[in-house]
């Protein structure tokens, strides 16, 4: 059956190529909560790893196969058949699924990385896209770097893996080669020259290393591409992939351009973009399209000016439009559980009863330690409350002491779900190093620091810092963050939640080991 050519699918890639971006790894408990709000964001397919990658992602995309609702669940697999039945038991679950092959096509690849003639590439592409056609009905097929691949070759790999049974065709922009004007050319010269072309869907997928990802799948889309894949905030390799948020937008307030339509709820895209934000440690620049702290503020006079008379001077899209609320100064330490309940939800975020008693006990102490509540204030409660890893460790009680001219002091007091206390002293070159030795200390978890970054959440004298730390651990990197208004408590908050996910993740080991060891014994 044709695609419908007034609908663009949006194919969300941020649990697969967006984590592959450095720094931007998830656990399967984050991606499980990533792919739940793309969900309810409401995108078409969701890609949810690289099942033959480890088996840590394996498990992942079968966490989401089983257990998200909705959307299509994808498997990106090479043109092998171990990569593809491992996508198709991965994927099994999920009512709707879609497995992924990929190859590349163009002659620096097929010389550089692959060693491989044309005639063993379009062999190898026909013989995988059967294959996985045998195991699911929904079969996507990519000819990695297909920008710079010769034209008339690139047509015959699309003709024959459409006849092999391609559902979809997805033409990358692997390395964010092209511009749009070429690009558009490319899709016209398939669409003319290859047979079949009208039976498949089209779908583009961009990188953004020349800052044209966006600006290339929209010329796409003119040209005839019905699929586009992306990622939030534009997370990805290198300089990233092209912006869900952005491309979306793009789409909508340019309707009676495009004479397209998605089926995106705009307005859960800003409670997105911060989540992901939040998972991954990757800030969102002040300046970003759509979602930046900066898209809807206006200090010149004029445009203040403008913005008096009617918004539409100086703003294209309403803040309402992506789910942020044009309100900064909201609410104070006098203020009610219902102001605050639909504060929350103004905001974007839903929270089970016993979630939002939590967060709104926190929320009447910060309010007790601040002067001003910002959304960010509230933000940043929801979201670690949302993502607090549970761990074996928790911090009762924490005393530094700094001294100019001598070693700083720390004292941590730590519960263990055992119901052990500990607590430990240590010296350090500031407060902050000091809380990491004593908690190593406690813990017996020695842990190399890697990277410890501060940044601020909110506005004022007193606004919230969110610590982020990188730790090395048995080859393994662990990444743990917090927010408070107090930066060494909010320092020694995530360096513990990295130790509790070391912790986790040594007990999942042995729990691994156990039953292997235990089925071995059976056998």
């Amino acid at each position: 059956m044709a695609p419908n050519p007034d609908q663009v699918l949006i194919f969300d890639t941020t649990l697969r190529d967006g984590e592959q971006s450095p720094g931007c790894s998830m656990t399967q408990p984050e991606k499980l909560r990533v792919a739940r709000a793309l969900a309810e964001l409401g995108v078409d397919v969701i890609e949810a790893g690289f099942p033959a990658a480890s088996r840590g992602d394996w498990e992942s995309v079968n966490a989401v196969a089983r257990e998200v609702q909705g959307a299509i669940v994808c498997g990106l697999a090479r043109c092998n058949r171990e990569d593809i039945e491992l996508a198709a038991r991965a994927l099994q679950a999920a009512p709707r699924h879609r497995i992924h092959v990929f190859l590349a096509t163009s002659a620096i690849h097929r010389q550089y990385k692959l060693n491989m003639a044309q005639e063993e590439i379009l062999r190898t592409a026909v013989d995988a896209v059967r294959m996985a056609r045998e195991l699911c009905a929904d079969v996507e097929f990519s000819p990695e770097d297909a920008s710079r691949t010769e034209l008339e070759f690139l047509a015959q790999v699309v003709e024959a893996t459409i006849e092999a049974g391609a559902s979809t065709v997805n033409i990358p922009d692997t390395v964010g080669y092209t511009v749009p004007d070429e690009f558009a050319e490319l899709f016209r010269y398939l669409r003319k020259n290859v047979r079949g072309i009208d039976k498949v869907r089209l779908s583009v997928h961009c990188h953004n290393d020349l800052g044209m990802a966006v600006a290339n799948s929209l010329t796409a889309v003119v040209a005839g591409a019905r699929q586009i894949e992306c990622t939030i905030n534009g997370i990805g390799e290198r300089a990233g992939n092209c912006s869900l948020e952005e491309v979306v937008m793009a789409l909508k307030t340019r309707a009676a351009f495009f004479n397209v339509s998605t089926s995106v709820h705009t307005s859960r895209l800003y409670p997105t973009s911060r989540l992901v934000s939040n998972i991954t440690g990757m800030p969102i620049p002040r300046n970003k399209a759509v979602v930046g702290e900066n898209a809807f503020a206006h200090e010149a006079g004029i445009h203040q000016h403008g913005m008096l008379k009617h918004h539409s001077t100086y703003e294209i899209l309403r803040p309402e439009d992506v789910g942020l609320s044009r309100s900064h100064l909201v609410l104070g330490k006098h203020s009610g559980r219902h102001a605050f309940r639909e504060r929350v939800q103004a905001l974007g975020f839903e929270l089970e009863e016993l979630e939002f008693n939590r967060v709104f006990e926190e929320f009447k102490a910060l309010a007790d330690k601040k002067k001003e509540l910002f959304d960010g204030d509230i933000e940043a409660l929801v979201l670690r409350a949302e993502g607090s890893a549970s761990g074996p460790w928790t911090l009762v009680d924490l005393k530094t002491v700094a001294h100019s001219k001598a070693p700083a002091e720390a004292v941590v007091r730590l519960q263990h779900a055992d119901g052990r206390l500990v607590e430990q002293t240590a010296a350090g070159d500031g407060p902050v190093d000091a809380s990491f030795k004593a908690i190593e200390a406690a813990t017996g978890v020695k842990a190399v620091l890697r990277k410890f970054e501060i940044r601020g959440v909110t506005e004022g004298e007193d606004a919230q810092g969110e610590a982020v730390v990188y730790v090395e651990y048995n080859q393994r990197t662990y990444r743990g963050s917090s927010v408070s208004t107090n930066i060494v408590e909010s320092s020694t908050q995530a360096f513990l939640e990295v130790i509790n996910r070391i912790e986790l993740a040594q007990a999942g080991t042995r729990s691994r080991e156990e039953r292997a060891a235990a089925a071995q014994a059976a056998g």
